[in-house]
């Protein structure tokens, strides 16, 4: 069973590789080097040339970035890397908890390790050469180093925390665990911007002026109380704008990326913050967080039903069962459910957005709106014409040209 298991596993691996690889040739199958017609009105022939180059420098970044990637984690398969540092870390402490913690980590740093070269050419390169890059190698280090902390202090005493209420529940160890998982997932939503953000950005409240009376104008014609705008330093790291929502109650606050605020008129930030009061007013935000709570709920206990199998961990070369090897063989398992749900997840986000532009555009305007998300996608090189197997698969976004036409139709 266990040699069955292992090849199912290989067999995942690969067909996984293959088939991401395949949905990125298809949207290859797009390129053009004349201005298609439906993005004239948008991009002109240099700027869409440059996005092309954008489009394909990435292209052949993923191919190789991947596939090294696919490669390492293929050989730690094959010859039992994991059963190594399983050993590894066992040598040091016997202690479940203590010995998980030492084999995430030792996994983790490595990856990242290994992965970092390939951080370093697309940040310093690619998003270089196409005028993104704003981060310092100074700015990239400590961005590092505060993941690295920011891992150990939550994913290690999370995972930590998990480990021993598995150890005194054994397979009713999932929904004492999604309690654990759901309340800091709600946490989270409320201190995110409070907590995790001044770590890496700098938050300012908008400064008093024609845009935040446009917006707290606009604001209260919804009924949507706001005291908390803030502007974030984005252009500490890349000229790339953005705009978001985040939090609950008091707590709710939209951020603005400084780079959004440089080049966009007021009437079209506020069609930008419209569709993010567009979120909050049909309730994206709870139903998001409640069906991630729901897909948490479900993963942990499909896991406590096979988180002890003996063929389980044998089938990466461990004779003992153990949390940690279990979490990482069902990792691979579970990946066919996962892309499903993530599939529905992506679906349910598309239909979002169209509704969060709809009440931008019937409450403030439709034109305004139209006209900032073709400045964002300009700014950010955005592909205009992904393939469609690759949108239904990868975008939790609609794109823009669809975003477009459905503006036209809404009155």
């Amino acid at each position: 069973m266990s040699q069955f298991l292992f090849y199912v596993i290989i067999g995942l691996l690969v067909a996984d590789f293959i088939f991401e690889r395949f949905l990125e040739y298809l949207n290859s199958t797009r390129w053009s080097d004349q201005l298609p017609e439906e993005v004239k009105d948008i991009y002109d022939e240099e700027k869409y040339r440059q996005q092309q180059a954008y489009e394909k420098a990435n292209f052949r970044f993923s191919l190789i970035s991947s596939t090294f990637s696919f490669v390492i984690i293929l050989l730690m398969f094959l010859l039992a890397g994991f059963a190594w540092v399983n050993s590894m870390a066992l040598s040091v402490s016997a202690n479940p908890i203590l010995t998980a913690l030492m084999f995430f980590g030792v996994l983790m740093l490595a990856s990242d390790l290994i992965n970092t070269p390939f951080s370093v050419y697309d940040t310093f390169v690619i998003e270089e050469k196409f005028g993104f890059n704003k981060t310092t190698p100074k700015t990239f280090v400590l961005d590092k180093l505060k993941g690295y902390m920011l891992g150990a202090i939550i994913g290690g005493g999370l995972l930590a925390l998990i480990i021993y209420i598995y150890q005194l529940t054994t397979t009713s160890f999932w929904i004492y665990s999604w309690f654990v998982v759901s309340g800091f997932s709600v946490f989270m939503v409320f201190f995110y911007s409070n907590l995790i953000v001044p770590l890496f950005n700098r938050q300012t409240p908008l400064p008093e002026g024609e845009l935040k009376s446009a917006i707290e104008n606009f604001s209260a014609s919804v009924g949507f109380k706001l005291d908390n705008i803030y502007v974030i330093d984005g252009s500490k790291r890349s000229t790339k704008a953005n705009a978001y929502f985040t939090g609950f109650g008091s707590k709710k606050r939209i951020i603005l990326y400084d780079t959004l605020i440089n080049d966009m008129t007021t009437n079209e930030l506020v069609a930008v913050l419209a569709h993010e009061i567009g979120h909050y007013k049909k309730h994206h935000v709870v139903w998001s967080l409640l069906l991630g709570i729901l897909q948490t709920g479900i993963v942990l206990f499909i896991f406590s039903l096979l988180v002890g199998s003996k063929e389980l961990s044998a089938a990466l070369g461990v004779q003992t069962p153990s949390f940690h090897i279990g979490l990482i063989a069902f990792g691979i398992l579970y990946s066919p459910i996962a892309m499903i749900t993530g599939l529905a997840m992506n679906i349910f986000s598309r239909k979002n957005e169209y509704q969060a532009d709809a009440f931008a555009a019937q409450n403030f305007d439709a034109v305004e709106l139209a006209s900032a998300l073709k400045k964002l996608s300009v700014k950010n090189l955005s592909n205009l014409r992904p393939h469609p197997a690759y949108v239904f698969f990868h975008y939790s976004h609609p794109t823009l040209l669809q975003r477009l036409e459905e503006l036209k139709s809404i009155k």
